[in-house]
This record gives C-alpha cells, structure tokens and sequence, in this order.
C-alpha cells in the first residue's frame, strides 16, 4: 500500500494524505454480504450519551466478514476482488469457495486476486490460510486469532497487525500479541498465517477537522478550557494548569495509568504483561 499526498493548495492538504487504494479491485460490494446499521451517535438504548464525540458522518453499509471460517473447512477458497470496507482499517477480500458460496474475509498482506485460501485443521503454511495453533511453526506471524474455542477470530485484526507464534510447548501455545504481551492460548484454536493488510494505514494524515466529520467524529473541548462543574480540570482565571497531581476524566476518575482490568480469572493466561518491558 502507498499514501498519496497533495499540493498545499490549502491549510487543509497541505499535511494530508490518503490511501491510494492500488490494492482494491471492486468498489460496490456484495449486496447478499451487507447489511445496513443503524448510527446512534453513542447514545444507548435509554438515549443517553455513554461515548461522548460521535455523531453524524457519511452513511455506511456494513460488510459481514466471516471471521471463523470454520464453516469452510477443508474447502478449497479463490481470492475472486479486494474491497475497502468503511467499518475496518484493513481491506477484506470477496472468497468464492468450490462450493459457490461467497464470503468476506480479512485481506493478509500478499494475497492478491486468483491465489486460493484454505481453511483446514493443519494445511499449507502460507498467508491467507487458516489452520489450528499446533500445526503453525513457531516465529510465523498470524492474526485474526481465535482466543476462545468455537468463536472464531477475536484479536489481531486491524490494519497491519500480527501476532507471533512464540512456543508450542506443553498443553497452550505461547502468542506475543501486537502489544508486547505474551499469553497462551488452546492448541486447537484458529489462526490465520500473515500479517493484516494496509500496513500504511496508521501513516495517513486526516489534515482537517471537516474529514473527521466525515469519519462521525465530533469536537472534542479540552477539560481545562470548561467551568469546574464540568470538569475536574476546569476554572481559573485565564489559561491555567490543571491544578492537580494526576489528570482526571470529567468523572473524576484518574486518567492515565489507572489500572481498569477486571477479569482477574484470565489473569493466569497472561505470562508476559504489555505493561512490563
């Protein structure tokens, strides 16, 4: 994937850039594979806020990826169009399968039209297949992997991620995810071998406030620039500190470097925190 860059011929494009979108073959999608979501601008079922600064953007069809794959098994696939889909950093590709089934699954860096996909319990070691953890040799990169058996793919699935396959020993494999973190999973879950397309993707500049409408992004107003009954960081007599030792959400709640996990039953899963170099 390139970045395609403008003329300053504005404040706005004069820092921008913008895909170039040379992998994408097919811009309409498949409309058996689409269906329409409803935008509620980070309200919840009682219309009140719970995610603050979205709102508005341009209408999006949502793709309905199959992130298992499992229903395919042993069931030779072809790579038939590469698509940009609005919902996702990554690009998805359109896979027809032997049978005429069509199913959308996450672009790997490398795959292109014509090459053939398999899912399997242990196949061929090459990007786009899908296998289980036990038959993938160790030092590959995987994503879209599967973390609780039968689900299909929960983790590793942005633009340009990979996890690596660190040990097989013993009864889990051992994962380092794009995060640093080390934690072991089921031999028998899925993984996909390669890296998650459209790498470039975090390289793009939006320049403009305007194109952040367009994502569904509203204003964001620093917490210091509010009265104090609308922030912990707010009043003062011109522009001020904050005040404070730690920085807090409009909650009062610490902001940086409070510790929110509370699955405390995983915990044995993880051998290496992301948090520990």
């Amino acid at each position: 994937m390139a970045l395609k860059k403008f003329k300053a011929t504005s404040p706005g494009k004069r820092h921008m850039s913008v895909a170039s979108f040379d992998e994408v073959t097919k811009t309409k999608p498949e409309k058996n594979l689409t269906k329409r979501i409803k935008q509620h601008s980070g309200r919840n079922n009682r219309g009140k806020i719970t995610c603050r600064h979205r709102g508005g953007g341009h209408k999006r069809v949502y793709r309905d990826v199959d992130f298992n794959q499992t229903a395919k098994l042993d069931i030779p696939g072809k790579v038939t169009a590469i698509e940009y889909d609005p919902m996702r950093t990554s690009y998805i590709m359109l896979v027809t399968y032997k049978d005429g089934d069509k199913r959308y699954h996450i672009l790997p860096e490398g795959v292109q039209v014509g090459d053939t996909i398999d899912t399997k319990v242990k196949g061929k070691v090459k990007a786009g297949n899908r296998m289980t953890l036990k038959h993938i040799p160790v030092g590959y990169e995987v994503h879209n992997l599967e973390i609780s058996l039968g689900k299909g793919g929960q983790a590793i699935r942005s633009a340009g991620a990979s996890a690596t396959v660190v040990s097989l020993e013993g009864k889990s494999a051992q994962i380092q995810m794009p995060s640093g973190e080390t934690r072991l999973v089921a031999k028998e879950c899925y993984a996909t071998i390669g890296k998650v397309s459209n790498e470039e993707h975090s390289n793009i500049k939006v320049g403009k406030a305007g194109r952040k409408r367009w994502m569904g992004r509203r204003p964001q107003v620093r917490g210091k620039a509010m009265n104090p009954c609308d922030h912990p960081h707010g009043g003062g007599e011109g522009n001020q500190p904050i005040g404070m030792k730690h920085p807090k959400t409009p909650w009062g709640m610490p902001a940086l470097g409070y510790k929110t996990r509370r699955r405390r039953s995983t915990d044995k899963y993880i051998l290496k925190s992301r948090h520990h170099g």
